[in-house]
């Protein structure tokens, strides 16, 4: 049995922070406004996990509310998700996704995001999907104030157990 979920995320550029994308630290004078790291890419990755298993959304499990979160890496976040997916004897077949900014340019990050995803448990550099567009000036993004991030995720059952 297979079953896909759809994640979306977007963060407004702040000073003083970290731009985290997938876990990677991109060197930008910006960082994202947010209550953990602020990773678009890894919030949406998250929704599109817990999508795929009908489990709510990212602030159901994580709220802003919960003092825990703060400063938190989203991979930690996206971890806790692969677990629940164990749980219910499901795999990740694979996961696509797109950053969408006008700045900083992604595209020489993508090698270091796919590692930084792909070492997590249960994911391997050949099940994600990677990318990053503009939106030609339009909206938010295009006038440079934050960036937003979507994910499609495929699961599957595990037969094997």
């Amino acid at each position: 049995m297979y079953r896909v979920g759809f994640g979306l995320d977007a963060h407004r550029f702040a000073k003083g922070r970290k731009l985290i994308l997938g876990g990677a630290e991109i060197p930008f004078k910006y960082g994202l406004k947010g209550h953990s790291d602020a990773d678009v890419l890894s919030h949406a990755i998250c929704d599109a996990l817990f999508g795929a298993l009908g489990e709510g959304d990212i602030g159901s499990h994580f709220p802003n509310s919960d003092h825990r979160y703060e400063g938190a890496s989203s991979l930690e976040f996206i971890k806790e998700a692969l677990e629940l997916l164990a749980q219910r004897s499901y795999k990740v077949e694979n996961i696509d996704s797109v950053i969408v900014c006008e700045q900083p340019k992604i595209s020489p990050f993508i090698p270091e995001i796919k590692s930084k995803l792909a070492s997590l448990e249960g994911l391997s550099d050949k099940q994600l999907g990677v990318k990053a567009t503009t939106t030609d000036k339009m909206g938010f993004v295009g006038r440079g104030e934050g960036i937003s991030a979507y994910s499609i995720a495929l699961i599957r059952l595990d037969s094997e157990d």
